[in-house]
């Protein structure tokens, strides 16, 4: 019994920590906004369709990674976005947008995609396509010190 026990105690103590492992906080875009409006830093949206096999592996592979979960999680405020959700809507300056919508106003041709709004909310840039988490490090960081004009 007692080598059972012991047994059963190891796994739910490695169980636990693996479910207590870092993760990127996803909100929605409205989410986003309102924590923009009250501690102002930069959104990262990933634009994503249910369908793109890039989109999957960068869940898998790039959002998974330690550094990139750390710097995403003190850096920006991170939205997940489907770009073919016409049905989930919210609003955002006074208009109702859907999700199909939003990705749409800000001119996302393909996926995975990645839109980086500054934190007054009115300068947008992308980084788009698939990309390893080193490299993503690398664009996302780059594209936060240097992709806003007058900056």
């Amino acid at each position: 019994m007692t080598k059972i026990g012991s047994l059963i105690l190891f796994f739910l103590i490695v169980s636990g920590s693996v479910m207590a492992q870092e993760k990127i906080e996803w909100l929605k875009f409205e989410e986003a906004v309102a924590k923009n409006q009250e501690s102002p830093k930069m959104i990262l949206v990933d634009v994503y369709t249910d369908w793109c096999g890039w989109c999957k592996k960068m869940d898998n592979d790039t959002f998974t990674d330690s550094t990139v979960i750390s710097y995403i999680n003190e850096e920006f405020y991170a939205v997940k976005l489907n770009a073919e959700d016409t049905k989930r809507t919210f609003d955002f300056m006074g208009k109702e947008y859907s999700e199909a919508a939003m990705a749409q106003a800000m001119r996302v041709r393909s996926y995975p995609n990645f839109v980086l709004i500054d934190p007054t909310l009115q300068n947008i840039t992308q980084i788009p396509g698939y990309r390893g988490p080193a490299d993503f490090l690398e664009a996302l960081d780059y594209m936060a010190k240097n992709g806003f004009r007058g900056k």
